[in-house]
């Protein structure tokens, strides 16, 4: 081997004194090139900006910005005066996170982070109103394509029921339909054991006191063409055990009940099984009912 190749390192593992841009300047490495020091790193401290990410959190003032009551900036100036709540508690700090399920108030009124969203389902049987998922098949598997806001069903159809059963994230939507004085009428068609008599058909009509409490239905009619073992039933109330609680104390047993109709919404071209989003003209009528 030559001394020039000896030099130029080139089939040799022997470590030179050459300087190089990425190392030290000398064997003794008592200096550095200044653009390739090394930088020292310091110690990670826990800090709410760099602990990971929870998809199901969201800072306050986002969430009140994207509820459209303010812009962020106006949130945290709201959230500093003590005009913000979460879940009953008055909330001072800036950053704080919430989930999409808290009660987030702002001056004392409930408010959504999420657009509102109404979708109605013509429910099939064998499928619980529930949004748990330890209850088997629910009406939210029925309707988990149509949104990805966090709807909930108003009221309750039987797992053995069928019709119309309403999907929404507005509050006041919600508190509307169960309210049973002042709510929304459904509209049952009900087939029972036996035919209802005259004398009982009366009795629903004028009021019944199970248990000793009023149970008031708006009409009560027998099917037109039909046996009198088929009932119109008009209800204000989002319960399905309010059915079972009018015929089984005059002694009727339920065979099939189907809701036809909520307020003004119906059944017409929604097959069963299917789903729609409510249009804005349904949406306004629903609101001023």
């Amino acid at each position: 081997m030559s001394k020039q190749q000896g030099k130029s390192g080139k089939g040799s593992n022997k470590p030179t004194n050459k300087k190089s841009s990425k190392g030290r300047s000398d064997a003794k490495g008592k200096s550095f090139a200044r653009e390739e020091a090394p930088i020292k790193k310091k110690a990670a401290t826990p800090s709410a900006s760099k602990r990971p990410s929870n998809p199901d959190e969201i800072r306050l003032n986002k969430y009140i910005a994207n509820s459209g009551v303010c812009s962020r900036r106006d949130a945290d100036m709201h959230i500093a005066v003590g005009s913000v709540t979460v879940n009953g508690k008055i909330i001072n700090e800036m950053g704080y996170k919430v989930k999409f399920e808290d009660d987030v108030r702002f001056d004392g009124a409930r408010i959504n982070p999420e657009k509102k969203t109404y979708v109605l389902l013509n429910k099939p049987k064998g499928f619980a109103t529930t949004t748990s998922d330890s209850k088997g098949k629910t009406v939210m598997d029925l309707v988990a394509n149509s949104t990805t806001a966090r709807i909930k069903p108003i009221g309750r159809l039987g797992r053995g029921s069928t019709g119309l059963l309403l999907f929404t994230n507005d509050d006041l939507i919600v508190k509307k339909f169960t309210n049973s004085k002042t709510g929304v009428s459904r509209l049952f068609q009900i087939e029972l054991d036996k035919d209802l008599k005259h004398e009982d058909f009366k009795k629903i009509q004028e009021g019944i006191k199970p248990m000793g409490k009023l149970v008031a239905v708006e009409e009560i009619s027998y099917i037109d063409g039909a046996p009198k073992t088929q009932i119109g039933l008009k209800i204000k109330n989002t319960g399905n055990s309010i059915l079972h609680t009018i015929f089984d104390y005059l002694k009727y047993e339920i065979v099939r009940v189907d809701c036809v109709q909520i307020g003004h919404l119906t059944k017409k071209d929604l097959p069963r099984g299917h789903w729609k989003h409510l249009t804005t003209q349904e949406i306004n009528t629903l609101q001023m009912l």
